[in-house]
């Protein structure tokens, strides 16, 4: 049993990290820090939280985090790097679900984010938390840098074909639609009911975050310049991602070929499925699975490719459960099936 606390527990991502840590047979929820709800009951603002009602959020605390086995931070990006760090220093083992330790390039976190890194050294030492290409250097580590969720069904789809040179490096069009928890728990007027429902739209066309997250992970791991078109648009729903990804191919290639390389590289991954069926968000709901589908277009030489995840979980605390039971040595699955 490991003791845990949760930094910025009230949002969507930690609503969602206590929803699934309070039924782990190896966690114990010891701190749930919110600013803002600071001295609530979490039954209070989270009354489906049954299991967690005699728990209360508290403030911040850092010598009492310090004393945890890990620390998830749900912060937004600025605001988590130098608490992570600081927890770090401490011993602590640190899941950051922010952007800050998602980078090895200080350059291109600083020139995305617009920000400057409360601690630019520990780039080096964090580890990109995606299980399925990174388990290896998860186990070892201390330090994770959680992946968002575009880029969680973006990068799984596209690093086999293009690892494997069945795809260019370059060219890659990707257009993803998301459910509105995506965004965040937070004010905004653009997400409000009556701006979201009955209606889609395009956002960040050209200039999108992740972009810079999805070329400089998939160039690393595949040792290729990877480039790609990054388009989101927001769905009128809770949850959940589908992804529509247009990769220029490079040799001839059937349907087959393509799914033997699928399974090739995760036939053994519990939570990532290949299908012949073209895959729905539906599917993912509620659930740390991805499912990938594709289709080859003969007349433009295109691979495309679906995938489809639940932004809150797979896509967020859910992952950042993974990496947890990886890096204490616990089944992959604890909590998550």
């Amino acid at each position: 049993m490991i003791n845990i606390g949760i930094l910025g527990a009230n949002g969507y991502t930690g609503e969602q990290l206590m929803k699934i840590l309070s039924t782990h047979s190896q966690a114990n929820l010891e701190i749930m820090s919110s600013r803002s709800e600071q001295g609530k009951k979490i039954t209070d603002v989270y009354p489906n939280l049954t299991l967690l009602k005699n728990k209360t959020f508290s403030g911040l605390d850092l010598d009492a985090l310090s004393k945890m086995d890990v620390v998830f931070s749900c912060l937004p990006h600025a605001a988590s790097s130098e608490l992570c760090s600081k927890l770090y220093k401490t011993g602590v083992k640190v899941i950051d679900l922010s952007a800050d330790f998602r980078y090895k390039s200080l350059d291109i976190y600083q020139n995305t984010y617009k920000v400057k890194h409360a601690d630019p050294e520990l780039l080096k030492t964090a580890v990109y938390g995606l299980p399925e290409i990174n388990r290896e250097k998860i186990k070892k580590s201390s330090l994770i840098g959680n992946p968002g969720c575009y880029t969680t069904s973006s990068i799984l789809p596209l690093y086999p074909v293009i690892k494997e040179g069945f795809v260019s490096s370059s060219g890659i069009i990707i257009d993803s639609k998301s459910g509105t928890s995506g965004a965040g728990k937070k004010a905004d007027i653009a997400l409000n009911f009556v701006e979201v429902n009955e209606s889609f739209k395009a956002y960040g066309v050209t200039t999108h975050r992740h972009t810079s997250e999805i070329e400089e992970v998939l160039s690393l791991n595949t040792d290729k310049n990877v480039t790609v078109n990054f388009t989101p648009h927001l769905l009128p729903i809770n949850r959940g991602i589908l992804s529509t990804i247009y990769a220029p191919l490079q040799k001839q290639v059937d349907e087959n070929e393509i799914y033997d390389l699928y399974e090739k590289y995760y036939s053994n991954e519990t939570f990532i499925n290949i299908t012949k069926d073209l895959p729905q968000i539906k599917w993912v709901t509620d659930s740390n699975n991805v499912f990938i589908g594709f289709r080859i277009d003969k007349k433009n030489n295109l691979l495309i490719i679906i995938s489809v995840l639940d932004n809150l979980i797979k896509g967020a605390s859910g992952q950042a459960v993974q990496n947890m039971n990886i890096m204490f040595g616990f089944d992959e699955t604890t909590g998550l099936i």
